[in-house]
């Protein structure tokens, strides 16, 4: 059984991750670009942790211009095996209100921009997204909110628009009909990815808004948003460390097979695969093109 590696991605207000014992900074090259920033690497507890800043620190990049694939590829080389995406989000009900933590269990894919797979022609591989989220990762994370006394709603729809601007009246009205619980600009291809990196992937949502849907919130401004980011990020910080000193230290096989979801994806011939494409793929598809 592998050892656990947990990764954690820092959405906007994260850009750190206090309490990591002996921290360093790594800077991983990536065949698929320049990721965010470098990787924050250390333990809690013994575990070893991998934190990316997914804006890098300052807020560099916006939602669009993030290069997904480069961020889960180095995760991956890192040898990452279970990844927890913490992510400021809207909110589309009453009950989610400003400063509730979702645990996100489905995701709706607005975006247009974005590379969403490591794979294509030369390489054609279709991985199984009907449940995108490991379920025993989500048990873990709610088990930590609940022994720190974090307030955290199970369950819950994420869509995720391409961004950057916020959304018109009438989608964020569609949106919350349609029974979507928040909004976000950067879980997808993000989940995506995760999954054909057979890296197991749970989503914090971070609400800091009602979206423009609510009458009261019908015009958000980011000076809004950041007085709840703050305050968020300290709950979400703390909550990763007790997550880490919970975590089992050995890799624990998905229920659902996110951690082998390349076993029956791959169907181009071996014959047609393109060598060049195969390079790109060594971290992310390794396990099965060497097998």
């Amino acid at each position: 059984m592998a050892k656990s590696v947990l990764g954690v991605i820092g959405g906007s207000g994260v850009y750190d991750l206090p309490g990591l014992q002996n921290k360093q900074t790594k800077v991983i090259s990536s065949p698929w670009g320049e990721p965010s920033g470098p990787l924050l690497t250390g333990e809690i507890d013994g575990l070893p942790i991998v934190f990316l800043s997914r804006h890098d620190k300052g807020h560099r990049f916006s939602p669009s211009d993030i290069n997904y694939r480069a961020n889960i590829d180095v995760l991956k080389r890192s040898g990452v095996t279970d990844l927890v995406s913490l992510s400021a989000c809207g909110s589309f009900k009453e009950n989610l209100a400003p400063g509730t933590f979702v645990l996100v269990d489905q995701f709706v894919d607005r975006t247009h921009k974005r590379e969403s797979s490591f794979f294509g022609k030369g390489c054609v591989a279709h991985v199984s997204m009907a449940h995108p989220v490991s379920p025993r990762l989500r048990i873990h994370i709610a088990e930590a909110a609940r022994a720190e006394d974090i307030g955290i709603v199970r369950d819950g729809t994420y869509v995720c628009i391409e961004g950057p601007q916020f959304s018109t009246l009438a989608e964020s009205l569609t949106y919350k009909n349609l029974g979507y619980a928040v909004i976000g600009m950067t879980n997808m291809p993000e989940a995506k990815l995760a999954r054909e990196a057979e890296i197991c992937y749970a989503t914090v949502a971070m609400v800091t808004d009602f979206d423009c849907w609510h009458p009261d919130h019908d015009a958000v401004t980011v000076q809004d948003i950041i007085k709840v980011l703050i305050a968020n990020a300290e709950k979400g910080t703390r909550l990763v460390a007790r997550l880490a000193r919970d975590f089992p230290r050995e890799h624990e096989p998905c229920p659902i097979g996110s951690d082998r979801a390349l076993d029956n994806a791959l169907i181009t011939a071996p014959e047609a695969r393109d060598p060049e494409l195969l390079k790109k793929l060594d971290a992310v598809a390794g396990r099965i093109l060497r097998g």
